[in-house]
């Protein structure tokens, strides 16, 4: 049974799974069918309590003694549906994920034999969750562990993926949910319906990122904040040497900002392996080489420069996360077009850029994550949160919490 991270994928070896998530609290499980836009056709491909079937896809009730579930019977599933994303959200009124440590687990259907678990890091104010994916890819359906927060509950999830949502009249008691096909479609009393916590209009706690599967078949990427990118060109992973640059400049004309760049390796249970920094260069039998330390940030291009030998890395290195700390204590809301960038080693290429928008008066910052699928391919997620942190070594324990 594999542990998955947060980006990390398996091929399906049952054309019949089910995917359950439990929690110490009750959970509302549900599925959406969506097409290669990243939609639903119609809100008959919202599957959940009060709807439990779909093409391929149907809802499963723990009766209150065991998870609910998610089955999808990949063999049926109509053609021009290429992912099922399964989600949850507490059933209790207004309950955020605080403390709430919801596990999907993805089993055979047939037999009930676990494949995979995911536990996704970092909950706080969400009340809604993309907690896995089942998806097509290549003629190959895969699972995919997710673990996206939404803040304003399942609407927001609904909204995102074009399912209808429903007002009410302003003066109606009944707040806002998520409506099901009108011949399904549970009353405005219903307990379990009313307990769907009112889209506000803000947008979601983490931005969904673009459908589709983004590699690098097209050129050079620009990533958000959140968006991943497969380091897959022509179909094959890119095994060559890879240089991640980071850079950054004053935001006050004259004034020297000192930062330092590093990467903290992890085994695949999140476990730290070791950590590549100015005051340690190499790492992991050179696998992992630092260019030194710059001191003032002045000059045009890469301040620090982090190389990386794919080929060469430990079987065990699964997830690298890059950092930027600030030893002197400038906080980065002095620092002025942060951004990191990774590179072809032997071409000098640029593959992939993300600029940091937007600075927090902190002293630390997980740029980026590179983490091994379990196909072999490595995939970069641009990150951009802040920590208070002057060292790498206070970094150690949120970046493993971040993978």
């Amino acid at each position: 049974m594999t542990a998955m991270t947060p980006g990390s994928n398996i091929p399906l070896t049952a054309a019949r799974v089910a995917v359950d998530v439990a929690a110490p609290v009750r959970l509302d499980v549900s599925g959406l069918l969506l097409t290669a836009d990243g939609k639903v056709r119609s809100d008959d491909d919202f599957i959940f309590y009060n709807q439990p079937q779909g093409p391929g896809v149907s809802y499963r009730s723990g009766g209150g003694t065991a998870p609910d579930a998610i089955v999808v019977d990949t063999a049926a599933v109509p053609p021009g549906i290429e992912k099922i994303v399964v989600t949850a959200s507490p059933d209790a009124a207004g309950q955020t994920f605080q403390g709430v440590e919801p596990t999907a687990t993805i089993r055979n259907a047939d037999d009930g034999s676990a494949l995979a678990t995911f536990t996704p890091p970092q909950l706080g104010a969400e009340t809604a969750l993309v907690v896995v994916e089942i998806y097509l890819r290549g003629g190959v359906w895969k699972a995919r562990a997710v673990g996206q927060g939404y803040a304003n509950g399942l609407a927001g999830i609904a909204t995102d993926f074009g399912v209808s949502v429903d007002e009410e009249p302003a003066a109606a008691p009944a707040a806002p949910q998520v409506t099901a096909p009108p011949v399904t479609a549970a009353p405005p009393a219903d307990p379990r319906v009313a307990a769907t916590p009112p889209p506000p209009a803000a947008p979601p706690a983490a931005p969904a990122a673009p459908s589709g599967k983004i590699n690098l078949d097209k050129g050079r990427v620009s990533l958000q904040k959140n968006q991943t990118v497969s380091l897959v060109k022509g179909g094959r992973p890119l095994l060559s040497q890879v240089k991640m640059g980071l850079g950054w400049e004053p935001a006050f004309r004259g004034k020297d900002i000192d930062l330092d760049a590093s990467v903290i390796a992890y085994g695949p249970n999140r476990n730290h392996l070791d950590s590549c920094y100015f005051g340690k260069l190499s790492i992991l039998s050179g696998s992992i080489k630092h260019s030194g330390d710059n001191l003032t940030g002045e000059g045009a291009g890469d301040d620090e420069v982090i190389v990386v030998d794919l080929g060469r890395l430990p079987a065990d290195a699964t997830g690298l996360v890059f950092t930027v700390n600030s030893f002197s204590g400038q906080k980065f809301t002095e620092v002025a077009k942060a951004y990191c960038r990774l590179m072809d080693a032997t071409t000098g290429e640029e593959l992939v850029r993300f600029d940091l928008t937007t600075a927090e008066p902190q002293t630390g910052v997980m740029m980026a994550k590179l983490i091994k699928q379990f196909s072999g391919e490595w995939e970069m997620t641009a990150m951009g949160d802040f920590v208070k942190s002057r060292t790498v070594r206070g970094m150690v324990k949120p970046a493993a919490q971040a993978l």
